[in-house]
């Protein structure tokens, strides 16, 4: 008996598929709902803070976040560069931001989601990731990115975007160099369509 060769998509990590959450995580600052909104629905503002993402331009004539609006994410690893494009799909303030992205002729990528809630020391952020990308496309993407362990990468860039979102609303200067401690969340989003769109 023949036992079957496994498919070179089998060797490959095992990913969460949507609409499990990928990676997450949770920190607490002294702000307001409504101030730590007005930073994370700023997508050109929000690359200054994140890892990867670097650059972001507003498309199609939005200026502002709104259900639907979509910009473009200029984004880096090292030597490597690629863009997505986004579209708003929540724009609650002082509640939620949520966008999809898709790679170039409309790739599903992945969500991101960004949950806002009071708190006794001003609000609670819960960025939370999902993957949407095509099993067939993940080799491309891991040559793209130079990710293979897209999972874990994206747990540790919410540390830091979430570390660096803290800094700049508790700090009246923006690149203060206190470090701070981000707690992963095992807890599901609470706003959202979590469906394709």
């Amino acid at each position: 008996m023949t036992v079957p060769r496994p498919s070179r998509l089998s060797l490959l990590p095992r990913l969460p598929r949507f609409p499990d959450p990928a990676a997450t995580g949770t920190v607490t600052i002294r702000a307001t709902p409504d101030e730590a909104y007005r930073v994370i629905s700023d997508p050109p503002v929000m690359t200054r803070l994140a890892e990867e993402a670097h650059r972001a331009r507003w498309l199609g004539g939005a200026t502002a976040p709104a259900v639907g609006a979509r910009f473009r994410g200029h984004n880096r690893n090292g030597p490597r560069r690629w863009v997505t494009n986004c579209r708003i799909t929540d724009a609650d303030p002082g509640r939620c931001f949520a966008y999809e992205v898709t790679a170039p002729l409309r790739i599903p990528i992945s969500r991101w989601q960004y949950d806002i809630a009071p708190a006794a020391e001003g609000c609670t952020v819960t960025e939370t990731n999902w993957l949407r990308v095509p099993l067939w496309f993940i080799p491309f993407a891991i040559l793209i990115t130079g990710v293979s362990d897209r999972i874990g990468t994206n747990n540790a860039h919410i540390g830091t975007t979430l570390g660096r979102l803290k800094r700049h609303l508790e700090s009246p200067l923006p690149d203060a160099a206190a470090d701070v401690a981000v707690d992963v969340a095992a807890d599901g989003p609470e706003c959202g369509d979590r469906r394709a769109g």
